[in-house]
């Protein structure tokens, strides 16, 4: 069984046709499905697709593109969003200066009262980070401080020793489609060298599909390609990295009722 730890099924792309989505998926041996909510307005579906369907799984929080329309938004009211049984991680939350559409402190403050309550809770903190590698380490470094709290990076394209220094801070690392790319080499590198007990793998849909279905809509099915591509790299079969896989989500997202 795989698990796509990282989908949008309320995006554009897919909720127009999400029954054929997940039952695809499921046909190409996904057997459960994190859905991830990057504002407020969309946690009611988000949740709502969760309740609905039993292998659907689903997390609340704020993407950093979304942080200044959230300024005034309270850990309370994250806290009680986290009281769903379905509800198994926060966020998808964290730091992006490529684009910027929220100004940075707005993106740091977030992103700490996050973490705040993924310690509380227990539940995993879902990490976004583009062009901010530096500023992610310094926070999680400074929180973890603080007291321990689970968390992983999702959609991994950073650099290698970024990758390494999360790793050593008790991360888990996600890949997704863009493993698959020809220009990915070093993605590719930092895929042979995840720790098995550390690694997941992830669609991102409807965003990032993966070779041989690049330039398509991405969907949950397409985990699998992704998963045989890890595989490969790493000289396993794609039963035993699916397993593992499979487990390491159950670890971490210890809520989830796999």
């Amino acid at each position: 069984m795989l698990v796509d730890s990282h989908c949008h099924l309320e995006y554009k792309g897919l909720v127009e046709d999400q029954s054929g989505v997940l039952s695809r998926a499921r046909d190409a041996g996904v057997g459960a499905f994190l859905n991830i909510s990057t504002k407020q307005s969309e946690w009611e579906q988000v949740v709502g697709t969760a309740n609905r369907e039993a292998d659907v799984y689903a997390s609340v929080g704020i993407h950093p593109h979304e942080a200044g329309g959230h300024e005034d938004l309270g850990r309370e009211v994250l806290l009680r969003a986290t009281e769903n049984a379905k509800v198994i991680g926060i966020g998808e939350t964290g730091l992006d200066y490529f684009y910027e559409h929220s100004d940075r402190l707005t993106q740091a403050k977030l992103f700490r009262m996050h973490i705040d309550v993924a310690r509380e809770t227990g539940l995993p903190v879902i990490i976004h980070t583009r062009d901010a590698e530096e500023d992610t380490l310094e926070i999680l470094e400074d929180e973890l401080g603080k007291g321990a709290f689970p968390a992983l990076i999702h959609c991994f394209t950073a650099s290698s020793e970024f990758g390494r220094k999360v790793l050593e801070l008790g991360l888990t690392i996600s890949l997704s489609g863009i493993v698959t790319f020809k220009n990915a080499k070093d993605l590719q590198a930092t895929a042979r060298e995840v720790p098995a007990d550390r690694l997941l793998v992830e669609t991102d849909s409807p965003f990032l599909a993966p070779v041989p279905n690049r330039g398509k809509t991405c969907e949950p099915a397409f985990v699998a390609d992704t998963a045989r591509f890890v595989a490969d790299l790493r000289g396993v079969e794609a039963a035993e990295l699916a397993d593992q896989t499979t487990a390491n989500f159950v670890k971490l997202f210890s809520k989830a009722a796999l």
